[in-house]
């Protein structure tokens, strides 16, 4: 196992005039599960391909280490990138493999590759190893792409909305296995989700990308601990919220609700007519990443 963190360094991404990801400075720490969440459009899919050098970045470079990853065999064989299948040529490409033939190929990239962790899991998942994938329902692509990762054994781990079309059940038997693993060896995931409060209690970082751009990087209970939602009275409201970092303005009439990340030694000043609740991940990531009229 190694202990060398992984790092994004000044990473941009464009496409023709637009452009995806805008400086991305970003530090993994080995032996960490990181949820990663952002809205759709805004970046995660194509900064985790970058991280595993399936896709060059415009600017700036991914360390592993003192190394380099892209176009470098040893240290790519320390990172898995298990995305979900899409609907271009290139996947329509691979859709057309049989689920054997697909494992096949993905033991022949990655040199810690577990072949009876997948053939276990193959039969867990009660998949036919014979099917083709583009025959398979969007569940059981996902069981598929969680298979890849989790035998995969790469100490750097990362998975691109594994629980797509999973029933609750086996969405719960992922979580187990995940954290089954994660204890058995130490690996780091991370976890690209928009299924996030049942991930909450699972990632011990959690990752926002707004607009291309690292909205913050941060211990999952601590930021909470930080996070309230402050509603009523708007001018009490205002009065409470001033100096801190303030999202998402809500008005009801004369009443006002606002959510806050607090600084270390900040404290909210409840006078007046306020109401002060915790918020979950999920109601704080709306807050973070939500439109403003």
């Amino acid at each position: 196992m190694i202990n060398e963190e992984l790092k994004c360094v000044g990473i941009c991404k464009s496409y023709k005039d637009k452009e995806v990801l805008k400086d991305i400075n970003l530090t993994i720490e080995p032996n960490k599960i990181y949820g990663m969440i952002g809205r759709n459009g805004a970046g995660k899919t194509t900064l985790l391909s970058i991280m595993s050098a399936q896709n060059p970045a415009t600017k700036g470079q991914v360390m592993l280490g003192d190394e380099n990853v892209w176009e470098n065999s040893k240290a790519l064989a320390n990172i898995c990138f298990s995305r979900e299948f899409g609907t271009n040529a290139s996947a329509s490409n691979i859709t057309g493999y049989k689920v054997k033939d697909y494992l096949k190929i993905a033991s022949m990239l990655y040199p810690k590759w577990d072949k009876n962790m997948a053939d276990e899991l193959v039969k867990k998942f009660r998949l036919d190893p014979k099917q083709k994938i583009m025959k398979l329902s969007k569940g059981m692509m996902s069981m598929v792409t969680i298979i890849v990762a989790l035998a995969s054994k790469a100490e750097y781990t990362f998975m691109d909305e594994p629980v797509a079309g999973l029933d609750v059940i086996m969405r719960e038997k992922f979580y187990r296995m995940l954290l089954d693993e994660y204890t058995e060896t130490g690996r780091t995931f991370i976890i690209s989700t928009h299924i996030i409060e049942e991930m909450a209690d699972i990632i011990e970082e959690v990752m926002v990308i707004k607009e291309g751009k690292l909205l913050m990087k941060e211990n999952t209970q601590e930021l909470l601990e930080r996070s309230y939602h402050i509603s009523g009275k708007a001018e009490d409201v205002k009065a409470a919220v001033t100096g801190f970092d303030a999202y998402h303005e809500e008005g009801f009439g004369r009443s006002k609700g606002i959510t806050v990340v607090l600084k270390e030694g900040q404290k909210i000043n409840a006078s007046g007519d306020i109401s002060v609740q915790p918020v979950s991940l999920q109601n704080l990531f709306v807050a973070l990443c939500a439109d403003e009229d």
